[in-house]
């Protein structure tokens, strides 16, 4: 819901349980409020003017705001905010000032799409409001639209921004983020993720101090590294108490994420575009759009939180005919052969599966061009008839015939030097003109802020996939951007070509979804480099990590799902000993961890015992009987990988008629503790029956006794089904 109350100058922007509230005085659009939801009313008091100048200077003739003092809701560099501000804009005499003030405002119902970007949608104008405040610079006519969208029953607020220039000459973009938060206080701990290739998305936590702390990537991806997302909690939130604020920004390439304590014991963050590497020149008449930044308030602890980015990623970021649907039991060639196989090992492969009740064989590198190594090929997306004398449709035959399908593995950002693409298109990727070409994995990356290569590798995939014959595309992007330079935009826009990449990758994903309703696709890099919501608008799962190991893979989910769902997680049951960590782990444990919205195996099925052989029969029943209630679930946090001995999580039915609850033991201490795992999120007056034991539980017990686990065999786990009596 937004209200504007005229004789105050407020809005209030309220969801299910938050309020918004902002001002307008003095001409400055001012942040009054954010958290648990308030009745309407005037809340002018909120705002306090201390009036404390330091040597920070008052608006004209010292009769105006210290800027640097009132929370602004878009702060503007060079009038005296001496903050970080969320726009800075180089004007044509040089400097680099801007003086936003409010113009004027409109709110609509439902919520309009950002030109070229994903972002969040609706399916009826009643799900959302949207609320569009102008800001204008009198002077440079530079104006910014703030865009608020309000999906009430979702619990979420989105935003973001459009720079519009409508003065006479070019204006430079510099700085321009989605979001920005002002608050009076720092009584704030900061929860963030690092990580690297093969450990993604670790959880570190912290006071938030004085200065700034940042969380970015300039590597041309949302990255292993940090991912684009940002929390403040109170200090002693936890899982079901405390205040978390949390913002997601819908994009994949370089970003900054900052939480700053200023000299008043305030605090301001904000999330968008990394400006380290940005500009945007923005002629007359020209309009630049941020993204989406998706934030929400959970006055109960992180656990909601999580939650309503789950319910909000699910359900209106994915999209498509595989967005509600239980995803294939799949097994990937990766683990199995790496880049040696034929048709024959790829048969047999087939039909083991087939036998174990598998849905979809991936094929994944080494199928194209002539790809025995990762030293050559990439761009030549044609079969190698070596490996496959009858091509795609050799193995899709027989595959077809033992009732399972196929999915093949591409990389097509990339082109590697050794290719028939780069002897014919060397000007074609990312390079900076008599600079040598760094090369990561033997590769280059292509130009896709070019439309002539987007269209090259539009109609080199559909030759693929339009056969016909494809059901699932791995979409994999194995390194990071360096020469970043684009001959054709000339020297004055070099630094838009980041931006300028993704907006083409988009546009291509665009066509390809679009055309090819039918196809699967899963994003990769190098697993979890770009686990982002940008690209789960157009694909609804991410292979999670390269790291298949299932103790490692405890806590990569953990952080995961501090603001991803379970359904966009891919997780398979890999060989033991592991191929990176060399752990040996029981195959129960295994599949408890991978037990998640997407699933598979990643091993070679032909090398299997009999016993393994059942349990993968098993197994994938299991994934086929439960996993769409898994996926469509609400993911519970019960014990954290990061700082005890063990990891442990339930996942329970919209309906609550159904709990799975996983516990894994990653270490075991001489005459441990007696673990006992309390479930969430159940009917505390309802009988649950778990499926392997047959005992039958009430919820109240569950809940607040829990179940007892077991603390004496390293990497033992236990997988819990309850399902509720009627």
């Amino acid at each position: 819901m937004i209200r504007f109350t005229k004789d105050n100058s407020q809005f209030q922007l309220d969801t299910k349980t938050s309020t918004y509230n902002m001002q307008v005085r003095d001409g400055f659009l001012l942040h009054l409020y954010w958290g648990a939801r308030l009745e309407g009313g005037d809340h002018s008091y909120f705002f306090r003017e201390q009036g404390r100048a330091a040597f920070s200077p008052r608006m004209e003739n010292c009769g105006g705001f210290i800027l640097d003092d009132v929370p602004l809701e878009y702060p503007c560099w060079g009038r005296g905010d001496l903050r970080t501000p969320a726009i800075e804009i180089e004007n044509p005499d040089g400097s680099n000032i801007v003086d936003l003030r409010y113009e004027s405002h409109a709110v609509s119902a439902g919520k309009p799409r950002i030109p070229g970007l994903p972002a969040v949608y609706v399916e009826n104008d009643s799900e959302c409001e949207t609320l569009v405040v102008t800001l204008r610079d009198k002077y440079s006519n530079v104006c910014v639209d703030l865009y608020y969208c309000v999906m009430e029953d979702y619990d979420i607020l989105t935003r973001y921004a459009c720079v519009r220039n409508e003065g006479s000459e070019n204006v430079i973009i510099r700085r321009a983020m989605s979001a920005s938060f002002d608050f009076d206080h720092i009584r704030f701990d900061v929860i963030s993720n690092y990580g690297t290739h093969c450990r993604e998305r670790q959880i570190e936590r912290h006071a938030l101090q004085h200065g700034r702390y940042t969380m970015s990537s300039r590597r041309g991806a949302s990255s292993h590294v940090h991912n684009p997302f940002l929390i403040l909690t109170s200090p002693t939130a936890d899982e079901t108490s405390g205040d978390a604020y949390a913002t997601v920004l819908v994009y994949s390439g370089s970003f900054a994420a900052e939480a700053a304590a200023g000299q008043f014991d305030s605090a301001r963050a904000m999330i968008g575009l990394n400006p380290e590497e940005f500009s945007w020149t923005l002629a007359s008449g020209e309009s630049f759009y941020t993204p989406e930044a998706i934030q929400t308030y959970s006055a109960t602890g992180l656990t909601q939180m999580s939650q309503n980015f789950h319910r909000l990623f699910r359900t209106r970021l994915c999209r498509g005919k595989f967005r509600d649907a239980r995803r294939p039991v799949l097994l990937n060639s990766w683990e199995a052969c790496y880049f040696s196989f034929d048709e024959e090992r790829l048969k047999k492969i087939g039909t083991c599966s087939a036998e174990l009740g598998i849905e979809l064989l991936v094929i994944d590198d080494g199928w194209f061009g002539k790809r025995d190594t990762d030293n050559c090929s990439l761009g030549d997306w044609v079969v190698d008839k070596r490996k496959l004398p009858n091509g795609i449709e050799g193995i899709y035959n027989h595959l077809k015939e033992l009732g399972i399908g196929l999915g093949i593995w591409f990389e097509p950002e990339m082109i590697s030097p050794d290719s028939d693409l780069y002897r014919a298109h060397p000007d074609w990727c990312l390079h900076i003109a008599d600079r040598p070409r760094s090369e990561g994995r033997n590769q280059l990356i292509l130009d896709l802020s070019r439309g002539e290569v987007c269209d090259y590798l539009y109609d080199s995939i559909a030759a693929v996939i339009g056969t016909g014959m494809i059901d699932y595309v791995k979409w994999d992007f194995n390194r990071n951007m360096t020469e970043v330079g684009s001959e054709p935009l000339g020297k004055e826009k070099q630094r838009e070509v980041t931006h300028r990449y993704y907006l083409g990758l988009y546009s291509l994903l665009e066509r390809l979804i679009t055309d090819f309703p039918n196809v699967l696709f899963e994003s990769c890099s190098g697993g979890g480099g770009r686990f982002d919501a940008g690209l789960l608008y157009y694909m609804p799962q991410v292979w999670t990590s390269d790291n298949s190991d299932a103790i490692e893979r405890l806590r990569i989910q953990h952080g995961t799902s501090l603001v991803y769902p379970m359904s966009a997680m891919s997780a398979h049951v890999s060989a033991s000993p592991n191929h990176q960590t060399g752990h040996v782990t029981p195959f129960d444990t295994r599949f408890t961890v991978a037990f998640t919205g997407s699933f598979g195996y990643e091993l070679d099925p032909t090398q299997l015992c009999d016993e393994d052989k059942q349990r993968v029969i098993h197994t994938g029943n299991l994934f086929k009987e439960y996993g769409e209630r898994i996926a469509k679930g609400n993911y519970y946090r019960l014990r954290d990988p990061h700082e005890e001995t063990c990891g442990a999580w339930c996942t329970v039915s919209e309906d609550q008629s159904l709990c799975i609850a996983g516990y894994v033991l990653t270490h075991v201490r001489m005459y441990g503790n007696n673990e006992r795992i309390a479930l969430r999120g159940l009917k505390p007056d309802a009988l649950y029956k778990e499926k392997f034991t047959g005992i039958t539980y009430r919820g109240d017990q569950l809940m607040n006794f829990g179940l007892h686990a077991p603390t004496t065999l390293e990497y033992q786990s236990i997988l819990w089904i309850l399902e509720e009596q009627k």
